[in-house]
């Protein structure tokens, strides 16, 4: 594909966007601001006491970070009406400025580029309850059977400084963090990572968890009930993976029975995707009091342990009721959300996008192509088109059709590549050579690009950045057919496969009518079901 790009579809985006309206706290939230800029996490431990009855949270997180630019003013993140109670550094307090969300602590030891140095941010409050998670985010606190507490946190699009102070933007992965919960002594913490100890108290237990590979703010949660917990073992790529699952007590045998998709899931995305990214931190399904989400090592389940979508087959096809929806579009972030994370929230696509995609993959590794691509072509249904898929960046604004269009996207790149086995080596690279890594989607499109040895330019900044779906036009010409693309932006020629007499042929549209070089009627025209485009005939 040529490499043009369409003034009109800046116009367009900008228009899309102008209708937007976003604050000095979006961009305080969303952006690299200079109080951001100068120093990289290196660890946290965050140091917590819960009070399930009071709903509260108290305690302490400790910031180590790097210094790679000298500069004396730090940004903190904490939502409201959680309260920051005091900042140290050495010992020695510090003043800080609120603006709302974000927090800008004086530093009063001079910062030397290369130094490690740390500060200690004591708060307590009581977070925003999550009226619909894990959507709208905060914490979820339920009681389980026997009326014992049952909560857990859930906070993707709020933050994670809904509930704990912390750098509280993607870009900026942790190296390792310390997780310490105090809970009342009848229930028990699971977080990310593995546990290191128990410490018993009168009253109370603290769990201690650590997490040895980086991870993101949204991704770092606290699970707390009287769980039961069961494990098994995997051989995977990597060697020996641990998968710990923890349930309530009242559904132990449903989740034995259930959580089978788990290894199973594993095993799909390791053929399709890699090794898994975490082993050092082992895999964890905990049960939640809502429907799920992806926690780094630490899988959240709320899907009433049936199949499909809360017992719903998203694709209308049948497909979507063979496999636990949670536990594998869950299970798959491990490798596009918490290995492969993006470094603005306008960029949540490559979250999302692969993840949805997974789903597809998952049915394609147990039971058949077929079954796959019914799926996956069976999610268009749910894509609304009314914004693109990328945000706007620097203000915390995720773009639409994150799921089932980029699904979509990604499953006619498969067929458009036409080489299963490159198309898996390219999945694979993905997860390989950004190891642990923060990416832009200009890394993402120009990777597939290399690797496929397509230019795809215009294809992606059709299906990414535009709300037109391509339309193949064709009408009868003579005794052939004549066929152009229409609602495109400029330069974008995607070849497409057609079908006739049971064969595909390839055909290569423009925007200017082409012909076919032989004989052939409209009725012999049929597009390959599996190119997401519009056909149109005239």
């Amino acid at each position: 594909m040529r490499k043009l790009f369409s003034a009109l579809l800046l116009l367009s985006c900008a228009s899309l966007f102008a209708q937007q309206t976003f604050t000095q706290q979006d961009s305080l939230r969303g952006s690299i601001t200079p109080e951001r800029a100068w120093w990289d996490l290196n660890y946290y431990h965050l140091d917590i006491k819960v009070d399930p009855d009071a709903q509260t949270i108290a305690g302490t997180n400790t910031i180590r970070y790097k210094v790679t630019q000298p500069y004396q003013v730090l940004q903190v993140d904490l939502q409201p009406p959680m309260k920051i109670e005091k900042i140290t550094q050495d010992g020695k307090k510090l003043k800080f400025n609120s603006n709302i969300n974000a927090h800008f602590v004086k530093l009063r030891k001079k910062q030397r580029v290369g130094d490690y140095n740390e500060i200690v941010v004591h708060y307590s409050g009581k977070p925003i309850i999550a009226k619909r998670p894990p959507w709208d985010g905060g914490l979820t606190w339920e009681k389980d059977g026997k009326g014992d507490h049952f909560f857990a946190n859930s906070n993707q699009g709020i933050g994670s400084s809904v509930w704990w102070p912390n750098k509280d933007h993607p870009a900026d992965e942790v190296d390792s963090m310390a997780i310490s919960v105090e809970v009342p002594k009848n229930l028990m913490d699971v977080s990310n990572g593995r546990l290191r100890k128990v410490e018993e108290h009168e009253n109370t237990k603290t769990y201690h968890w650590f997490v040895s590979n980086p991870i993101n703010n949204y991704g770092v949660n606290i699970n707390v009930a009287d769980y039961a917990h069961f494990s098994e073992d995997y051989a995977g790529e990597k060697g020996n993976l641990t998968l710990d699952y923890y349930v309530l007590k009242e559904n132990l045998e449903k989740a034995k029975k259930q959580f089978n998709q788990a290894l199973m899931t594993i095993k799909a995305f390791e053929y399709w995707f890699g090794p898994y990214p975490f082993y050092e931190d082992g895999f964890k399904l905990v049960e939640a009091p809502y429907l799920g989400m992806e926690h780094q090592s630490s899988v959240t389940y709320g899907n009433k342990y049936q199949n499909g979508y809360m017992g719903r087959d998203l694709s209308q096809t049948g497909r979507g009721l063979l496999f636990d929806f949670l536990i594998v579009h869950e299970s798959g972030h491990e490798w596009f959300a918490n290995n492969i994370t993006d470094k603005d929230v306008a960029d949540m696509w490559i979250h999302e996008s692969f993840t949805a995609y997974s789903e597809n993959l998952f049915l394609d590794y147990h039971f058949g192509y077929n079954a796959a691509c019914d799926y996956v072509l069976g999610t268009k249904a749910l894509v609304g088109n009314k914004r693109p898929i990328i945000g706007q960046y620097n203000v915390n604004n995720r773009g639409d059709d994150i799921y089932y269009k980029g699904a979509n996207m990604l499953h006619t790149l498969r067929h458009l590549i036409e080489d299963d086995e490159k198309w898996r080596s390219i999945l694979r690279g993905l997860n390989k050579d950004f190891y642990h890594q923060t990416v832009t989607t200009k890394q993402i499109e120009d990777y597939i690009s290399n690797k496929s040895g397509i230019d795809l330019t215009e294809f992606f900044e059709q299906y990414l950045r535009t709300t037109m779906i391509p339309t193949l036009e064709y009408k009868q010409d003579g005794n052939s057919v004549a066929y152009r693309y229409t609602d495109i932006v400029s330069g974008f020629d995607m070849p497409v496969q057609i079908i006739s007499n049971n064969k595909k042929e390839w055909i290569y549209p423009t925007a200017t009518w082409k012909t076919l070089d032989k004989p052939f009627s409209m009725e012999q025209f049929e597009v390959d079901r599996n190119f997401y485009l519009e056909t149109k005939k005239l």
